[in-house]
C-alpha cells in the first residue's frame, strides 16, 4: 500500500524552528518510504487564520527544501487541501456521529467549565476535563436551556480504554473517557479541530502522522472518532518538542526563532537544516546539509526520546548569517 503522510500547519503566525523540524521529520519519514507527501492547511479556526500566513508558511517550507505532492498550490486527487474550504464534509462526519448517538448537545458556558476544580484534567492546551454535565438531561431540561443558550456540541468518548502503539512514543495506553467528552462543533458554527483532522486525514487517505509530542493526547480523542465513523486510524508517530533556551516549548511570538527571521536576516538553509539534523539525531554535528541529503539514511528511531533544548550559543550561532 502506498504510504501517506502530511504537514498540517495552522496559520495564526509563522513557522518557528520547532515547526521547521516537525515538517521536516514529517517530510523525511514519506520520502524515504516512496511515499507521498501533503501539505494541507488547517484553517478551520477562521478567528484566528490568516491567509497570508498560510504563504508564508509555504514559502519558508520551500526555503527549506521541503517540497509536496499534494497542497493548496499544486492540487491533487482530494483538493481542497484548506480546511475553511471543507466543512461540507465536517457536517457529513457530524450526521454518521448522530445516528450512531455519539453526540449530545452542551449549554455549558466556558466560565461554568473552568469552575469545576475537582474534575480530572483534560487537554494540556484545556482546563479540568468535561464532567458530561448535559450529557443526561431530559428532553425538557435541553429545550428550557436551549431558550437561554445556543448549545455546543459534544462527542461521548468510549467506556474503553484506548491503547496504541506509536512509532516514536511506543506503547501509549489511556484510561476510559480520556480527557472527558469534547467539543466537536461550539456554539458559534466552528467546528472543532479533532473532528476536522479525522475526516481530512481519513478522505485523504492518510496512513503515517509524524506530529509533535504535544498532540499525543489528542490521539485517544482521534481514534475513538475513527472507530465511531467506521473507519480506519494511521499510524501516529510523536516526537519530543524542541525547547528554547528557558526550557519551555518554542512559541509563535519567539521571532529571532522564526524561519521568516532566519531568512531575511541571510541565513542559509542548508545551515537551518543541519541543526534541525543534529537536534534530531540524524547527524553527528550540526554541519550545513540539504534536506534531500538525510533521505537515504533516515530512521525515526534515531530521534531522540526526550524533549530537546537550544541552548543560548547553539541559537546565536544558528540564527548568524
Amino acid at each position: 500500500m502506498l504510504r501517506r503522510g502530511r504537514f498540517a500547519p495552522t496559520p495564526s503566525g509563522r513557522l518557528h524552528i520547532g515547526n521547521a523540524r516537525t515538517a521536516l521529520l514529517a517530510w523525511l519519514h514519506m520520502r524515504a518510504a516512496g511515499g507521498r507527501f501533503i501539505l494541507r492547511i488547517e484553517d478551520i479556526d477562521k478567528p484566528r487564520s490568516r491567509p497570508a500566513y498560510a504563504e508564508q508558511m509555504a514559502a519558508d517550507l520551500r526555503w527549506l527544501g521541503l517540497d509536496w505532492d499534494e497542497g493548496p498550490d499544486v492540487g491533487g486527487p482530494y483538493a481542497p487541501y484548506v480546511q475553511s474550504l471543507r466543512e461540507h464534509s465536517y457536517e457529513q462526519a457530524m450526521e454518521r456521529l448522530s445516528s450512531a448517538r455519539r453526540l449530545y448537545p452542551c449549554y455549558c458556558s466556558r466560565a461554568e467549565l473552568m469552575a469545576i476544580a475537582s474534575a480530572p484534567h483534560g487537554l494540556d492546551s484545556e482546563g479540568p476535563a468535561y464532567p458530561g454535565t448535559c450529557k443526561h438531561l431530559t428532553q425538557e431540561e435541553r429545550r428550557a436551556r436551549e431558550m437561554k443558550k445556543s448549545p455546543s456540541i459534544r462527542f461521548a468518548m468510549p467506556e474503553e480504554p484506548i491503547g496504541f502503539d506509536d512509532m516514536a512514543a511506543g506503547h501509549c495506553r489511556f484510561p476510559a473517557h480520556a480527557g472527558g467528552d469534547f467539543v466537536v462543533k461550539r456554539a458559534d458554527g466552528i467546528y472543532g479541530y479533532q473532528l476536522a483532522v479525522v475526516a481530512d486525514d481519513a478522505a485523504m487517505q492518510v496512513t503515517d502522522v509524524i506530529r509533535g509530542f504535544d498532540l499525543l493526547d489528542s490521539t485517544p480523542r482521534q481514534i475513538a472518532l475513527y472507530e465511531a465513523l467506521g473507519l480506519q486510524p494511521p499510524r501516529f508517530g510523536h516526537v519530543p518538542l524542541l525547547n528554547g533556551p528557558d526550557g519551555k516549548r518554542l512559541a509563535k511570538r519567539d521571532d529571532a526563532m522564526m524561519l521568516g527571521t532566519m531568512r531575511e536576516a541571510g541565513v542559509r538553509p542548508e545551515k537551518v537544516v543541519g541543526w534541525l539534523a543534529y537536534w534530531s539525531g540524524l547527524a553527528d554535528k550540526p554541519e550545513p546539509i540539504a534536506s534531500a541529503e538525510l533521505i537515504g539514511g533516515f530512521d525515526l528511531a534515531k530521534v531522540p526520546k526526550e524533549p530537546v533544548t537550544i541552548s543560548e550559543e547553539a541559537m546565536r550561532v544558528l540564527t548568524r548569517p
